[in-house]
């Protein structure tokens, strides 16, 4: 057969790949007008069920993309069943074990609940939502082959994968959500920084209905992890798929393993604590490993998800991380191609996402291996069980810590205004607090008409005016204007919940972060046109 190839119309934006963040990114820029075209190599979602744990944030982002009530019903697990973890010692039936992961600790400081489902059905409720935005062209069963840049824009050559048919796409900017083996990055040039733990990891998704019964005593729980002196600080992870029969389970394995050369009955065998019947669905090996592009951005070609950044799957960071990328890179690539974004803007993108990810490495996935290495080989409950228990408490309660400690903050953001000149650098690790912070989440507030601030944000940025007065909030909404940014004004009186927020002004983003947050009564007019060039990638050298 030929090869046909077909040049077809320009557009806005190519994503390649149609994974949960492709898919997420191409909604973004779908709602606010952008046209699109989204690539992805597989016609159907592919059935392995990584990527569960969905976090509050990334439930208010499937509000904001018009899709929560279908994926909260898509769950596979029943809602009135808890989706908590726990952590083990030694084996899943051990006298050891706490609560693990309690995102529910932190969910007064979001808008939106938790979740947990298997990707391939966040997929489909994504793929569902992308399909009804007209804006959006998807082609599935499309590969990318080649990617190129010049000034001008892009040009992605796409083959379809059945007929070997190829078209020729020219398009303003190019996003690689091709996951963590990306040709679009490497195309694109990007290097990265890795760190490989020289470890080989299984997969392995079964089904049990005797492991559903042997885990009975601990209800509400829905993924498991188990602590052994010989894995050194890895884990041995188990997961339910749904509730009762399907599960999945990742742990170490030595080096050389294969399908058919290791008994992995057994292994489940000894990292439960007891024998069960076991029918294998899926046997799969990935090396555990930290990958960091060491941009997420090459003139007008970008990176999202695990094209630029990938990770063992430890405490349902990796999907949820890829969303948040889709969000800060999605309006900021609306923003340039609508005209009152300039090139800057595209630039905050790895500023902020970057740094953000570092710090979840080394902050919270790789310390936490060291930790658990160091507790592992200090104590052992054969040897001084006292040591062990008092040890093993103090451990619960840092579990509890971590979870508040995990707060993903822009407050090194070029595009972010601190009224104070200060050391200010973009993390993971912060604080959840109620009060209006520049570079950090807007948490929810309850107004006085009623509705949650969420409900009442804009699509551009949104100006909470907090017993503001009318000519005050002028000042800032003529500038706004002058520099084109597109803003939504609430007046909201004081008394009602949003004076938790401690500001008279806040300025909040089109992906919910606060740009900046003052308790001044009056903002002076050449601040107010300062702080909007900024926002907007404008830059000089009286910002702060």
């Amino acid at each position: 057969m030929t090869d046909s190839i077909h040049t077809s119309h320009a557009t806005d934006v190519v994503i390649i790949g149609g994974g949960p963040v492709g898919l997420g990114l191409a909604i973004e820029l779908g709602q606010r007008g952008i046209r699109c075209i989204l690539a992805e190599r597989h016609t159907q979602t592919q059935p392995i069920p990584r990527g569960q744990n969905l976090t509050q944030r990334t439930m208010e982002h499937f509000h904001f993309w018009g899709a929560e009530p279908q994926l909260r019903a898509a769950r596979t697990i029943p809602p009135e069943y808890g989706i908590g973890g726990l952590t083990a010692y030694g084996s899943l039936l051990s006298n050891h074990h706490y609560d693990w992961l309690q995102r529910e600790l932190v969910k007064p400081y979001y808008f939106k609940d938790n979740e947990r489902l298997p990707q391939y059905e966040t997929e489909k409720v994504l793929r569902q939502r992308v399909a009804s935005i007209p804006t959006v062209k998807t082609l599935f069963g499309w590969g990318a082959e080649h990617v190129t840049q010049d000034d001008e824009g892009t040009t992605v050559t796409l083959t379809e994968r059945s007929s070997k048919q190829q078209q020729t796409i020219r398009a303003s900017y190019v996003v690689g959500c091709d996951g963590s083996r990306s040709p679009s990055r490497e195309q694109a040039g990007i290097t990265q920084t890795l760190s490989d733990h020289d470890r080989c990891m299984v997969l392995l998704v079964f089904k049990s209905q005797e492991l559903h019964t042997l885990l009975a005593r601990f209800p509400g729980k829905s993924f498991y992890n188990v602590l052994h002196p010989e894995l050194k600080g890895y884990w041995k992870f188990f997961g339910r798929v749904d509730l009762g029969n399907t599960w999945f389970f990742h742990a170490p394995v030595p080096m050389g393993t294969k399908a058919d050369n290791y008994d992995f009955k057994k292994y489940l065998h000894e990292s439960v604590g007891a024998e069960f019947e076991i029918e294998f669905q899926h046997i799969g090996f990935w090396d555990l490993r930290f990958a960091l592009a060491d941009q997420y951005r090459a003139g007008r070609i970008f990176i999202a998800g695990d094209a630029a950044h990938s990770h063992p799957p430890y405490g349902g960071y990796g999907v949820n991380s890829g969303f948040e990328d889709a969000r800060n890179l999605g309006w900021k690539l609306a923003a340039a191609l609508q005209g009152w974004g300039d090139d800057a803007l595209l630039d905050s993108y790895d500023a902020e996402r970057r740094p953000v990810f570092a710090s979840t490495i080394d902050d919270f996935i790789a310390k936490s291996i060291e930790t658990d290495k160091e507790f592992l080989e200090k104590f052992d409950p054969q040897q001084d069980q006292a040591a062990f228990e008092k040890a093993w408490a103090e451990r619960s309660q840092g579990a509890v810590g971590e979870v508040h400690a995990f707060e993903p903050n822009y407050e090194g953001s070029p595009v972010v205004w601190h009224n104070h000149v200060g050391h200010h650098v973009c993390s993971a690790k912060g604080s959840h607090q109620f009060k209006a912070r520049a570079g950090h989440h807007l948490t929810p507030a309850a107004l006085s008409n009623g509705k949650n601030v969420f409900e009442e944000l804009g699509n551009g940025f949104t100006l909470l005016a907090l017993g503001a007065a009318t000519n005050d909030t002028q000042v800032l909404i003529d500038a706004a204007a002058a520099a084109g940014v597109p803003l939504t004004v609430i007046h909201e009186p004081t008394g009602s919940q949003a004076d938790r927020y401690e500001a008279h002004w806040i300025l909040v983003r089109p992906d919910q972060f606060v740009a900046w947050v003052s308790e001044e009564k009056t903002i002076h007019p050449d601040l107010a046109h300062q702080l909007f060039k900024r926002l907007r990638g404008q830059h000089d050298n009286a910002a702060h």
